[in-house]
């Protein structure tokens, strides 16, 4: 009988333990963490999203008795969500060294495969050349990330020319 292989979702593990190790002589410039207040409020943001649509579907529907319980249902949906992913959102974080970005769970992007920087609703969006997308999120400010990626991309380039 032929073994199945081990799916990588099984293997997750948060915090620096699942990161990759620094090559010899690379040296981490930055750490980018999640930040608690920017953690919840967009968990607050996504919940009012969410309340204020389906308020409007159900009143389209001509179910106006169901907002309130449906509202409730949300909001409470949205805290519980916030509370059980916490431990992993405040795990993840991303190291910006001399030659490239080091992410969670063995992610990696060299500084020269960098395609695109950008700040997205507060988190920050990378786009490498080959497409690869990855997203450094619940960041206090992205603005400051977006630079010092990109100020790292622009040293890394000069050393390698």
């Amino acid at each position: 009988m032929s073994k199945m292989p081990r799916d990588e979702v099984l293997n997750y593990r948060p915090g620096t333990e699942s990161e990759l190790p620094l090559e010899p002589g690379e040296q981490v410039a930055q750490v980018f963490l999640a930040d608690a207040r920017r953690y919840y409020y967009d968990h607050l943001v996504l919940g009012g999203i969410g309340a204020v649509l389906v308020s409007a579907v159900l009143v389209w529907l001509g179910k106006t008795d169901q907002v309130l319980v449906a509202v409730i249902a949300i909001i409470v949906g949205m805290v519980l969500r916030a509370l059980y992913f916490r431990s992993e959102a405040f795990a993840r974080r991303w190291q910006l060294t001399d030659r490239r970005l080091i992410g969670p769970q063995g992610r990696q992007v060299m500084l020269l495969e960098i395609e695109t920087v950008r700040s997205l609703m507060g988190d920050v969006q990378i786009v490498t050349k080959s497409g690869g997308k990855h997203l450094i999120r619940h960041l206090a400010e992205a603005a400051p990330v977006v630079a010092a990626i990109e100020a790292a991309k622009a040293r890394r380039a000069k050393v390698v020319t």
